[in-house]
């Protein structure tokens, strides 16, 4: 695997460009044209001048309407902006969602965020708002000619990194690498989890709800496997779940792969 493009933003985390990697017939992936990331509302405008330097053209925001109304991306002069919501419902906690139920099972139970992670890939896969928004996102990516296209979530890890998957499967990059992809967030994110476990040391939480907090914090192979575990055991392959799920069909994945592979 070639060393993931890292971005040099300081007030958006997680921040990407998926360019680089071996696709379909040896060709790359373009660079300056797929970015994955994390939070855009506290983008500060040095960022946002980089950004549009390097091409970017459209953001979709693939956050819940609760994530959105209480932490909106900023608008970015030129640059188109659409939301593609994977869920509905608010689960991330601190934007209107109540969490003392589950702050209160994170107290007690040390693998309770573990098990709800799994369960929200599960859902991601499963349900037909995620699936709906995992299409509009493929058709937006490839009515976009030749600038960048940025998606992002809240941490630019669990759904952003599925939307990930999906689009580097399609452009035909190995499924290893895809997961190492995937895990690297891992890595950019360190020193947000140590931040945020030093304010729950602060508050007094107790040992197994900061390690849910990091579990929370964090990407595994677990939430990887449960995605193409639910996929293979509902709709038998991959492919089949992009094309009879999804509704990307040929034509579709075909145009994705002229406009994002290298000749």
């Amino acid at each position: 695997m070639s060393d993931p493009v890292v971005l040099p933003i300081k007030s958006v985390r997680n921040p990407r460009d998926i360019g680089g990697y071996t696709g379909l017939l040896g060709r790359k992936v373009k660079k300056h044209r797929l970015l994955r990331t994390g939070n855009m509302s506290k983008i500060v405008p040095s960022d946002e001048q980089f950004l549009v330097d390097y091409g970017l053209k459209q953001i979709i925001d693939l956050r819940s309407p609760a994530e959105c109304k209480q932490n909106p991306d900023q608008a970015i002069a030129g640059v188109k902006h659409y939301s593609c919501p994977l869920s509905v419902e608010d689960n991330t906690g601190g934007n209107g969602l109540d969490m003392q139920k589950e702050f209160a099972e994170y107290r007690r139970d040390q693998y309770a965020g573990f098990r709800m992670m799994c369960r929200r890939y599960h859902n991601h896969i499963l349900t037909e708002t995620a699936q709906h928004s995992f299409h509009h996102v493929i058709e937006l990516i490839a009515q976009e000619d030749d600038g960048a296209t940025l998606y992002h979530c809240s941490e630019g890890k669990d759904r952003t990194g599925l939307v990930t998957v999906i689009l580097l499967y399609i452009l035909g990059v190995d499924l290893e690498v895809i997961r190492q992809d995937y895990l690297y967030s891992n890595y950019l994110l360190n020193d947000y989890r140590a931040s945020r476990d030093q304010q729950f040391k602060k508050a007094g939480e107790n040992d197994r709800f900061r390690a849910n907090m990091r579990v929370l914090g964090s990407v595994a192979n677990a939430f990887f496997d449960t995605s193409l575990i639910t996929v293979n055991e509902n709709y038998g392959s991959l492919d089949s779940y992009i094309v009879n799920e999804l509704a990307i069909d040929q034509d579709l994945q075909e145009t994705i792969r002229e406009k994002y592979l290298e000749k």
